[in-house]
């Protein structure tokens, strides 16, 4: 697996809120995306003028319960990695994450994905991009070349377009196979009862790129049986990730196996 804990990936230490009183009395211009393109030097107001307090002090406190879930359930430390799903929200807001050590970060649209990342990826190599949206076939090649993990694959179509796109690129990311543990009509997923052939058959097709599951159980239902049954088809086939688990039940996740937990409203507030 690829993907790093969020120990190594949002540093495993609490983020210091930025100086804020002067970010009162920073230009506005200062803060735009395209005036951070360049790394300023370490002691830059435009690093300053950034109002980084309620997004430093919400990642910090999804760390902490984060580590205080897999201690509860007598995980090891590190293993459960924050996905952090900046989707629909500024590339100065990821910003302010990156600032506090936060690597992972989580999108829907592969086109939004696109104008956001390449730029951050310049000033910070070392970020991973997970798309967690719904995926169109027609835009499996843009997602290959854009994403580092992509989560969602849960259809045979899909799988063709995913295949013919990594070797159009010249690279594979990780993919996670997408399982509608509620069998609900209206989501995204492959059913129950098609998970083990399908995850047979991607695995076939794709090889060790395909490196585990994701799932959104039902709002209506607990989710711990869903976490439980995807953590046990995991198992059956081996695959170590476990994206399962997002703002309001990502604790629960983690007692049931969760590798990685999605959580986006509780870092970056509502769009």
């Amino acid at each position: 697996m690829r993907t790093g804990s969020v120990n190594s990936q949002s540093g495993g230490m609490p983020c210091r809120p930025a100086r804020a009183s002067r970010a009162l009395t920073a230009r506005p211009h200062a803060t735009t995306f395209q005036s951070m393109l360049s790394p300023p030097p370490h002691d830059s107001p435009i690093l300053d003028s950034i109002p980084t307090d309620t997004i430093a002090n919400r990642l910090s406190d999804i760390q902490t319960r984060i580590r205080l879930a897999a201690r509860v359930a007598g995980r090891e430390e590190g293993s459960v990695s924050l996905v952090a799903v900046s989707k629909t929200h500024p590339a100065e807001s990821i910003l302010q994450a990156v600032a506090c050590g936060q690597r992972l970060f989580g999108e829907n649209r592969v086109q939004e994905a696109a104008a956001k990342f390449p730029g951050i990826r310049r000033l910070y190599p070392d970020i991973r991009l997970h798309l967690i949206g719904a995926l169109q076939t027609n835009k499996a090649f843009d997602a290959v070349q854009v994403a580092d993990v992509i989560e969602t694959l849960d259809r045979p179509k899909l799988l063709d377009a995913l295949a013919q796109a990594c070797e159009r690129a010249g690279r594979r990311p990780d993919i996670l196979v997408q399982v509608n543990v509620g069998d609900e009509p209206q989501k995204a997923g492959v059913s129950r009862a098609g998970a083990d052939d399908f995850i047979s058959a991607c695995r076939a097709r794709l090889g060790d790129a395909v490196t585990g599951l994701m799932c959104i159980p039902p709002l209506d239902q607990p989710p711990g049986p869903h976490f439980s049954w995807l953590a046990a088809c995991a198992e059956r086939h081996s695959l170590s990730v476990l994206s399962m688990g997002m703002s309001a039940d990502f604790e629960d996740a983690i007692a049931h196996g969760a590798t990685h937990v999605r959580v986006g409203s509780a870092i970056f507030g509502h769009r």
